[in-house]
């Protein structure tokens, strides 16, 4: 968990400024009579904001926006990490978060939290916020415009997109904000930011887009909207807004010299975040295809020698044994030009066309191999990343910390909070999936042990009880069945990890 707004910090570089601005005015003359000259287009001034500003706005907006505080999980935090002469402000006038001791290293806070913003997407009481606020939580609390405090649960989270939901219990639906169709935000649009910037909840921000598709290194799913209104530290997971108080991103990082906002900001765009929202709404975690592959770009070098008209599409550099790329026949030197009709220009657009996709489905490849273009279809896998990674809704809360380890899996009993948070019948027993150690295969974070052996299982001890006797009988593996959302499967799951 961290207590910073995932800002990136560089060095300020001089600048040259060595190339003026020359303006250039024409001036028509007639002589020895009248010039024909075009006829002007009348002059459209931009649309003038109303004599209130964004203040319509802002109250539109601001009863779904939250401010988020994740206590636990991390060590203190010093104050380094916030500008210059800004302790004492926040010492005097700010929360109780920012409240301060003196140490033999200078100002400490006396616990680990993190201050976020965040807004409700459904009025049944779901929040979205970035997965950095409330990553290792102990306790997470939303505290709405109002001033009204309500303990929230992590529903789930995506380290991909850095974001996460969260669920509180409210006693009447909450107001929610809507997502834009952020495809359609131009560079020049006006926006507004409202957050939590240093713990100053209500904070209201405005500028402009500053430019579009911001690729920073961070993966695959880098596709931010710049923006230069003032976001800093405490703003993550905070909505952006365009004129109609629509959401047209969430923020998420700022890159700084300083730590504070220098008028560059970015913001995960509406139409990447809203699927994955609903889908860790719905199932508290993110399932993407997989293909086993490592890609590099192609640079024009590379384009020139495998005779390709453009320095375009995805380098398959190499291919993982087993995977799904591997069955389709995809091997080292192929390049990726298209997948499921659309163009790869880059390794991203291949990377997230085949994340977008349910793992089983599958996705026709064009691939250029031996000189020409050639159809690959391929079915798209599960990411290991997804088995192995448990979703938040198993790390939060005091389950996480009573979890007992069996055969390689972190157990809890089903009681009545991990019915709530899986959403199942009072009817069903069994002993809830914490954890999963890295070498074990077909079991997830989150899946319910109903058997073990054909035996019912109630409690971790039963489940470490009938592994042990399948070893003792000379077995390789007990046999597990498993509730996984709505399905129940049978899967192995070797003794030998006991």
């Amino acid at each position: 968990m961290t207590d910073r707004s995932h800002a990136r910090t560089q060095a300020a570089r001089p600048r040259s400024r060595g190339r003026g601005i020359a303006a250039a005015l024409l001036a028509g003359t007639a002589l020895f009579g009248a010039l024909a000259v075009p006829q002007a287009t009348a002059y459209v001034p931009p649309t003038a904001l109303p004599a209130s500003g964004f203040a319509d706005l802002v109250e539109q907006v601001s009863p779904a926006v939250v401010t988020i505080t994740a206590s636990g999980g991390g060590e203190r935090r010093e104050v380094a990490d916030l500008p210059p002469g800004f302790e004492e402000f926040l010492r005097r006038f700010g929360p109780p978060e920012y409240q301060f001791r003196r140490g033999p290293q200078g100002p400490q806070r006396e616990q680990a939290r993190s201050l976020g913003s965040g807004f409700v997407f459904d009025p049944a009481g779901f929040i979205v916020t970035n997965r950095h606020v409330v990553e290792d939580a102990d306790e997470v609390t939303v505290t709405f415009q109002d001033g009204k405090d309500l303990k929230a649960t992590i529903v789930g989270t995506d380290d991909k997109t850095d974001l996460a939901v969260l669920k509180v219990d409210a006693p009447k639906p909450l107001p929610s904000l809507p997502f834009a169709d952020s495809d359609k935000v131009r560079v020049g649009d006006v926006v507004v930011a409202v957050g939590n910037p240093f713990g100053l909840g209500g904070t209201v921000t405005a500028g402009i887009v500053s430019a579009r598709s911001r690729n920073v290194g961070n993966g695959p799913f880098d596709d931010y909207i710049q923006l230069d209104a003032a976001i800093n530290r405490g703003n993550s997971g905070g909505p952006t807004f365009n004129a109609k108080g629509e959401v047209v991103g969430i923020n998420t990082l700022i890159f700084s010299p300083n730590g504070g906002s220098v008028g560059i900001g970015f913001a995960i765009p509406a139409n990447l975040a809203k699927p994955i929202v609903e889908q860790l709404k719905t199932t508290g975690r993110i399932d993407r295809g997989w293909l086993g592959v490592s890609l590099q770009a192609v640079n024009q070098e590379i384009a020139d020698s495998l005779g390709l008209k453009e320095a375009a599409g995805a380098l398959i550099a190499s291919v993982q044994p087993d995977s799904p790329a591997a069955g389709a026949g995809l091997k080292p030197g192929d390049v990726v030009v298209g997948a499921a009709s659309k163009p790869v220009k880059e390794t991203r657009d291949l990377a997230r066309a085949v994340a977008g996709v349910t793992p089983g489905t599958e996705v026709g490849l064009t691939v250029w191999r031996d000189g020409k273009e050639t159809r690959v279809p391929v079915k798209v896998g599960e990411s290991p990343d997804a088995r192995r990674s448990a979703p938040a809704l198993a790390q939060a809360g005091p389950q996480a910390g009573q979890a007992e380890a069996a055969a390689g899996l972190k157990l809890a009993r089903l009681d009545d909070t991990w019915r709530r948070r899986l959403d199942l019948d009072p009817g069903i027993s069994g002993v809830v999936v914490v954890d999963v150690a890295e070498e074990v295969e077909n079991v997830r974070p989150g899946d319910v042990i109903l058997t073990v052996n054909n035996e019912p299982v109630a409690a971790p001890a039963d489940v470490s009880r009938q592994v042990e006797a399948a070893e003792k009988a000379g077995r390789k593996n007990a046999l597990l069945q498993l509730r996984r959302g709505s399905n129940t499967a049978f899967v192995a799951l070797p003794v030998r990890k006991a």
